[in-house]
């Protein structure tokens, strides 16, 4: 469905829809799929492209969360290293496996990095991306040859993700349509409607390409920009 027939029907459609999403970013993104894949119906809103500003500086990496590995967060680790497989097998044409090599300063370093990052695969059970292992002081030199040689001891292999991005914002905006989903990119939020209690109904919406304001109803009205004006939205 084209931006044109998008915002027609956000405008034509009588129907109270049960979310209206307000930024079109990764999070945004997310939830209208989970939303629609649930049966609910959807309107997202992006008052500029789609995953611009902040989804759009990402590292490009879907890593397990390592660092809180050293924080003693297992439970947060053990779920990322899973639900970063599962996209990885999902999602093959926009993903790969990406080595890393940690430099390591003594035998101290050599034995907790390696038997960290070996933890931090065994978490992962049958959705880890590879066996971390030390490398020797040469090998390590053959993989990050511009590191000084006096300052490191052997280094420590291990392995995460790397995707595409704006594909996957894309082929997840396609599935939240295809379940439903109605949404529609250069189209600002302007304010929030109320009843008279207070309650949020619904947004007021600007078609940036139409020049045109227009009202939408909603059940849930979701903040996914983490930037909206002075009132504290309904999640």
């Amino acid at each position: 469905m084209k931006r044109k027939e998008m915002i027609s029907k956000l405008k034509v459609t009588p129907n109270t829809y049960d979310f209206i999403i307000i930024g079109g970013g990764a999070t945004g993104i997310g939830i209208a799929l989970e939303a629609s894949a649930r049966g609910y119906s959807v309107a997202l809103l992006e008052k500029s492209d789609f995953t611009k500003s902040t989804s759009s500086k990402a590292t490009k990496l879907v890593h397990g969360g390592v660092r809180y590995l050293a924080q003693g967060n297992i439970g947060l680790v053990r779920e990322a290293v899973v639900e970063r497989g599962l996209l990885l097998k999902n999602a093959p044409h926009i993903t790969k496996t990406q080595s890393f090599v940690i430099p390591t300063h003594g035998l101290y370093d050599e034995i907790l990095y390696t038997i960290g990052l070996t933890f931090y695969d065994l978490l992962a059970g049958r959705l880890s991306l590879g066996r971390s292992k030390r490398l020797s002081k040469t090998k390590t030199l053959e993989r990050i040859s511009l590191i000084n040689p006096d300052k490191i001891s052997a280094g420590v292999l291990y392995y995460d993700g790397q995707f595409d991005d704006s594909r996957l914002a894309v082929n997840t905006l396609q599935s939240a349509v295809e379940l439903g989903a109605v949404v529609a990119n250069y189209c600002a939020v302007e304010g929030l409607l109320k009843d008279a209690n207070g309650k949020i109904t619904g947004v007021k919406a600007f078609d940036e390409e139409g020049k045109e304001s227009f009202e939408i109803k909603g059940k849930q009205v979701v903040n996914a920009t983490g930037v909206f004006a002075d009132d504290v939205l309904q999640m």
